[in-house]
């Protein structure tokens, strides 16, 4: 995607890296037509390579670890890493459980944190809107070091 496509719209791909589910029901409710997180040119897509966002709910899992950094890896730049809920960010309910490689910090790097267990919808599209704020500021950057 051209960077002059960044100023109508986010390409958002989520990934849940073995959360209770909780995150994705908000997430979900975000693009309702109740909040309709579209009207502010938020899009999910199906895969990464076409995203701008890395939308990541949970903690690390072991088996989530290598998937999670495949679709960071996938991802064109620049790009945005938003991590919705406390699993995400600390581990939550589940820090320290014998089965986690840590939070989404620990292994790619973050963005934007989202608090909340879960987050409310409206503020999974505050966080979205800070994604786009950095992203345009990304932007500028690069428009002046050429």
């Amino acid at each position: 995607m051209g960077l002059d496509a960044l100023k109508r719209s986010l390409w958002v791909f989520h990934i849940n890296t073995g959360s209770c589910n909780g995150c994705d029901i908000e997430i979900i409710a975000a693009l309702t037509p109740r909040y309709d997180a579209e009207r502010f040119g938020v899009k999910l897509v199906g895969s990464p390579r076409h995203a701008d966002v890395l939308l990541v709910t949970g903690p690390v899992t072991r088996k989530m670890k290598e998937r999670l950094i495949r679709a960071y890896e996938q991802m064109p730049e620049p790009k945005i890493v938003v991590v919705v809920g406390n699993c995400g960010s600390t581990g939550g309910v589940f820090y320290e459980s014998y089965n986690l490689e840590g939070p989404i910090d620990k292994i790619i790097p973050v963005d934007i944190y989202v608090p909340g267990c879960p987050p409310r919808p409206e503020a999974i599209i505050h966080g979205l809107a800070k994604a786009w704020e950095k992203l345009e500021g990304m932007k500028k950057c690069k428009q002046q070091n050429l």
